[in-house]
């Protein structure tokens, strides 16, 4: 490894504490903080695995109070949006089952009356530059039509910059099968958009970057 990547590690692990210190202490200021970093990226997680604003918002509003309440928990030995998001992730099961829903995917379903939702805005990432002027619409509504657990991969990897092993500590999956769900995420995305737009190629390399 070399002497700037282990700087910056150095950096990140730095903040990590930092971040769990002031979570022990129910700092309010650390709080905003936390919020203001990461109030586009969770709710786009949560309306790309639910489909639903009203759904995604309250688990919004509950996913900051169990980092209020269960703060302690952070340890900072991983990345602190690893461990917000797996908090996200876990409310929406929990209300999958009080609802007594026989899947995730059966919880990531619109009905037909559903109206789309617009993502967030945040800052760019590598995937949303195959969102372009004329395709961005294109891909919005393709990622909707993907099985769920394929859908949250993408949105981890690309959305979210998420190495493979975090999204297995997120999803609590083996590495393997995150792979095999990435992979086939991208497959089907492909056919969906390339009839109307001429981002295969760029598929192709986001694909062979992303494994």
């Amino acid at each position: 490894m070399s002497a700037t990547a282990l700087t910056l590690t150095e950096q990140v692990r730095s903040e990590n504490t930092l971040v769990a210190e002031g979570l022990k202490r129910h700092d309010p200021e650390l709080l905003d903080q936390l919020i203001l970093q990461y109030q586009h990226r969770l709710l786009r997680y949560l309306l790309y695995l639910t489909s639903n604003r009203e759904i995604a918002e309250d688990l919004f509003q509950e996913t900051w109070m169990r980092v209020l309440m269960r703060g302690a928990q952070f340890n900072g030995n991983s990345r602190f949006d690893t461990w917000l998001f797996t908090i996200a992730r876990n409310l929406v099961i929990d209300l999958r089952r009080k609802r007594s829903m026989a899947s995730l995917e059966e919880m990531c379903e619109g009905g037909d009356e559903e109206r789309p939702f617009e993502v967030p805005s945040g800052e760019k990432t590598p995937f949303d530059h195959l969102q372009t002027s004329e395709s961005g619409q294109l891909v919005a509504e393709a990622l909707l039509t993907l099985d769920p657990l394929h859908r949250e991969v993408l949105v981890l990897r690309f959305h979210e910059e998420m190495s493979l092993e975090e999204i297995a500590r997120v999803t609590r999956a083996p590495l393997s099968t995150v792979k095999s769900r990435l992979y086939r995420g991208l497959a089907a995305l492909r056919p969906r958009i390339e009839a109307a737009t001429r981002v295969g190629n760029a598929l192709d390399d986001t694909l062979a970057e992303a494994l």
